[in-house]
């Protein structure tokens, strides 16, 4: 047994152990060498490297599900009919003039007004 003092733990934060970690995953890294150029063990970079790894699978395994539900679009209202009573409609734009008289034709009005108006 050493009766050699213990030296202080260094403490790391998660951003200089996640930039290590990352460091040695570059392809043709060596764990050793760039746990030597941080002064880190490497046995203790092996650890960060597997927590990486758990923290990476967790996150990308949490995804947040939102409820979904399904709708029929509703059906158009039914255009309620025109009265049978004769009369004159008169419809005055800027670009166009349009007097119809008697019972339109439902189908014929709506394509009329779909065209006159913006």
């Amino acid at each position: 047994m050493s009766n050699s003092p213990r030296r202080p733990r260094t403490y790391r934060s998660a951003e200089l152990r996640r930039q290590i970690v990352e460091e040695t995953l570059v392809p043709g890294a060596s764990v050793s060498l760039v746990a030597r150029a941080h002064n880190v063990n490497a046995n203790l970079v092996f650890t960060w490297r597997r927590r990486y790894r758990q923290e990476l699978l967790q996150n990308s395994d949490s995804s947040t599900l939102l409820p979904v539900r399904i709708v029929s679009p509703k059906p158009a209202p039914p255009v309620s009919p025109i009265p049978t009573a004769a009369g004159v409609l008169h419809l005055e734009l800027p670009h166009a003039h349009l007097r119809i008289q008697g019972t339109p034709d439902p189908a014929t009005l709506r394509t009329l007004l779909a065209h006159l108006l913006p």
